[in-house]
Order: C-alpha cells, then sequence, then structure tokens
C-alpha cells in the first residue's frame, strides 16, 4: 500500500510495475506484428515438461522395496493425486482411468506455478491466460465427451433439468444450469488459476519495486519504510508459494468432480 501512493507520474518518481514487465519479449519473433513468438513463458513450459518427465522417470527406474529419497517423493506425490484426489472424487470404480490425466494436471500446474518464485524464471506460465484456457478447454470437452459416451445425448438432460424442480420455473431453472454448467463452468476453472496467478506475481513485483525506490531513491522519512515495504514483500512471497500449490490442488480437485459429475447416474 505504500508503494502505491508512491509517485508514478513524473520521472523522478516511482514507476509501478507493469504486465509487459511481466511478460517479456519473444526470444524467437515470429509473426511480430501480432506480438507472437517463442518467448519466455513458453521456454518454461518446455522446461517443466521435461522436468516432471526426468524426475518421476527417475524415481520409479529402481523400484526398490525400501525406497530412496526419490522413489519416496514420487510415490508420494502419485499417491497424492491419485487417492486424495482421484479415488476420494471420483470413485474406487472409475478413478484409475483418470488418474493418468489428474497427475499430469496437477504437476504440470504445480510447476508452472511455481516458476513465479524461482530465482531468473520469475514467472508463472499459468499468469497467462492462453495457458489457462488451453487447460480447462481439455477439462471441458474430457467430461462432456465423457458425459455423452457414458449416457447418451441424455446426458445434457442429466445436466441441465433438476429433479424436483416445480414447472412453473423449471424453464428457467434450466437456462440458469445451462449458463451455469456449459458456460460459466469452464471459464471460472481458467480465471481462477489466471487471475490469482497474475495478480499475485504483480503485488510481489510492486512490493520489490516499491521496496528498491524508497531504500534507494527515497529520502527523509520515507526511507525506512522500504523496511516495512521489503517485509510485506517477503510475506506475499510466502503466502504467494502457498497459493501457487493450492490453486494446482484446486484446478486438479476441480477437474475430478467434473468427471465425477458427467459418470453419476443422476445430476
Amino acid at each position: 500500500m505504500i508503494a502505491l501512493a508512491l509517485p508514478a507520474s513524473n520521472d523522478e518518481g516511482f514507476v509501478p510495475p507493469t504486465l509487459e514487465d511481466m511478460h517479456l519479449p519473444e526470444i524467437l519473433p515470429w509473426g511480430a506484428p501480432s506480438g507472437e513468438g517463442f518467448g519466455k513463458q513458453m521456454l518454461l513450459i518446455l522446461i517443466s515438461i521435461i522436468i516432471i518427465g526426468w524426475f518421476f522417470v527417475a524415481a520409479a527406474r529402481k523400484g526398490q522395496l525400501v525406497p530412496g529419497r526419490f522413489q519416496f517423493l514420487g510415490e508420494f506425490g502419485y499417491n497424492f493425486v491419485r487417492n486424495s484426489i482421484g479415488r476420494d472424487i471420483i470413485g474406487e470404480k472409475d478413478f484409475k482411468a483418470f488418474t493418468p490425466l489428474l497427475f499430469s494436471l496437477f504437476f504440470f500446474i504445480l510447476i508452472n506455478n511455481l516458476w513465479g518464485t524461482i530465482p531468473l524464471a520469475q514467472l508463472p506460465t499459468t499468469s497467462h491466460v492462453g495457458v489457462a484456457y488451453a487447460l480447462a478447454g481439455i477439462v471441458y470437452f474430457t467430461w462432456i465427451i465423457l458425459g455423452i459416451k457414458k449416457h447418451g445425448l441424455a446426458y445434457f438432460k442429466f445436466a441441465t433439468v433438476p429433479s424436483g424442480v416445480p414447472m412453473a420455473i423449471l424453464p428457467l431453472v434450466v437456462l440458469i444450469e445451462i449458463i451455469s454448467t456449459f458456460l460459466v463452468r469452464p471459464i471460472t476453472h481458467s480465471l481462477r488459476l489466471f487471475a490469482t496467478m497474475l495478480s499475485g506475481h504483480l503485488i510481489i513485483m510492486l512490493a520489490g519495486a516499491g521496496t528498491s525506490f524508497l531504500l534507494v531513491h527515497a529520502e527523509g522519512l520515507l526511507k525506512p519504510l522500504g523496511i516495512l515495504t521489503l517485509a510485506g514483500g517477503v510475506a506475499m512471497f510466502l503466502f504467494e508459494v502457498l497459493i501457487q500449490v493450492l490453486q494446482a490442488y484446486v484446478f486438479t480437485l476441480l477437474t475430478a468432480i467434473y468427471i465425477q459429475g458427467s459418470l453419476a447416474e443422476e445430476h
């Protein structure tokens, strides 16, 4: 809040960070007029895939009865997604087929969220709305296809026509269900991830820029306030790490809930 109150309109005052500071220029700027290209975000996504693949292959390579450090961490991560999300939400009968999807989503989102707190990387790739839309789109078509496969076209009736609703208000309820299930659900699924990663990283950037300005350029009584913005920035950094982990869990948990809803006999 101190940083927000600092002047930003003149050359000598505080200039807050912007989205342009967060999303760096492309490394290979093809399609330059539209601003598209291979940038830091895409590079970090590719590195995250390599890291995830390497780690779990290394963890499963030996398969010892008494697991080593890598094997223990790999088994712990897999069992957490498999049992705490897949089996508990989807159910004992159907969860195994969807464990690979849930596992991939959780660790892909987790690593790409954590890039925002890793030095030199310092960019959660999920803070770009395109990544969040792509992930939510995969989940969206997955649970719709599963519902049609399970129930046929009657799935759309199960998903939008609640039982026990009086006929007088049934058309209104059906309209609300259609909008909330097939329009609002995928939007909120993606924007929840995107908005929290973007806002959290901007707050940390703002705290860092404010601290730097106060400690280096401010005069008089304003200079010691840099200690306060530094302390606030550290607190927000730690809180952001917690949010990054929670958002990976929430996105995967909602995916399991949507899949379970498509497979259920009644809605």
